[in-house]
């Protein structure tokens, strides 16, 4: 057996093949909508009507962002090309950044203003500069949200303005900053600076959970009288990284207290663990009229899970394939299943491949191969 985990049960199912999201644990909180994820696997460690269209107000600028990212990403857009701001944009309402009128502003002036001083009039100046329109921008943010699979999303605008089909879920906003942290790490930075002046107005960034010792580094905060306060927030701890949404709170102290006290349950409840690096043997499978018995079984990528510390000993892997696998296997071909089991979790399947090509026996081989089965019938399958 090559698994080093003295925790992690094993067994091989050599024999003839026939062959989500975890339970809410006990945890009550404040918001009316929240949602906590472990960012490496995707894993829900809490959820509360995740999937519940809400009204994201100025955390829908995370999408706003991500659009802009995308731009700067594919070349189309660089931090240094400026956009003149229109009377629309100085205009608008609500939280500023206090760009002039006709000025030209770089975009990564804009992009802080709209992410540290959550600036409406720097949000409408991006979108009208990628798009040409804050509306033709919208449709934009709505295709890409779908693109990354926030399928439950419609934005209407940039800013995250009080509109009827302006919607947005927890899961929707946690899979935006999960996307943004994982596509655009550079450009992420963004959402940790602490400060920004601009036209000689010096703005905190509103998020309250920077700075607190929690290792928080992003991402938005969010307010209408329809929505209440919102808070979309991620940190990191001992290199492992969670993200958590609440919605719906009553009062600014609501939003930082909730996001805090679940961030802290996150990390001391559960772990992330690495059960197979990629590329390392899980097991061998036996091989029929092969130059060689067997052949190595791998994970094309690390298998990592997201546990309950508590629940991590009832963790059990299992090997199903068919049993002697005819050469000859080409390196890199699907061989085998590693089922993951524990409990409160959805049974979770990995495709195990071979880790190198081997060739059939010759022909005097294969002969002798043929007659011992059908002297002694075929080999008999292990099972571990």
């Amino acid at each position: 057996m090559m698994l080093r985990r003295s925790w992690l049960a094993l067994t091989v199912l050599a024999a003839a093949l026939t062959l989500g999201q975890p339970a809410a644990r006990a945890l009550e909180t404040k918001a009316e909508e929240a949602i906590v994820l472990d960012h490496t696997t995707g894993e829900v460690l809490y959820a509360k009507h995740p999937d519940r269209r809400i009204p994201p107000a100025s955390m829908s600028k995370m999408m706003t962002a991500y659009v802009v990212f995308d731009r700067i990403r594919n070349g189309d857009l660089s931090l240094d090309d400026t956009f003149t701001i229109s009377e629309k944009a100085w205009r608008k309402g609500g939280s500023k950044m206090f760009v002039e009128v006709g000025n030209e502003v770089s975009v990564e002036n804009l992009l802080k203003g709209m992410i540290v001083q959550s600036g409406n009039d720097a949000s409408i100046a991006l979108a009208e500069g990628v798009a040409g329109t804050e509306e033709a921008f919208a449709q934009l943010m709505t295709r890409k949200a779908r693109e990354i699979g926030v399928d439950k999303s419609t934005f209407q605008n940039a800013t995250g303005w009080p509109d009827p089909d302006h919607r947005v879920t927890v899961r929707g906003l946690a899979q935006i900053a999960r996307h943004i942290i994982e596509d655009f790490p550079k450009l992420y930075e963004f959402f940790s600076q602490r400060e920004f002046s601009w036209n000689g107005i010096r703005q905190f960034n509103r998020n309250p959970l920077l700075g607190r010792g929690m290792g928080v580094d992003g991402l938005k905060t969010g307010h209408t009288q329809n929505a209440g306060y919102g808070l979309t927030a991620s940190a990191e701890r001992d290199g492992r990284r969670l993200i958590v949404v609440v919605a719906g709170l009553d009062r600014p102290s609501g939003r930082e207290n909730e996001a805090a006290r679940l961030l802290k349950w996150g990390f001391r409840e559960f772990g992330t663990y690495t059960l197979f690096a990629k590329g390392e043997t899980v097991e061998k499978a036996r091989l029929w009229l092969g130059t060689e018995g067997s052949v190595p079984l791998v994970t094309r990528k690390d298998v990592k899970m997201t546990l309950p510390r508590d629940k991590r000993e009832e963790l059990t892997a299992t090997v199903i394939y068919d049993s002697p696998v005819p050469a000859p296997v080409e390196k890199g071909e699907r061989l085998a299943t590693l089922r993951l089991e524990a409990p409160d979790k959805d049974t979770t399947t990995i495709p195990l491949v071979a880790a190198r090509s081997v060739d059939q026996l010759g022909p005097v081989g294969r002969l002798a191969g043929g007659l011992q089965f059908l002297l002694f019938g075929p080999p008999t399958p292990e099972t571990k």
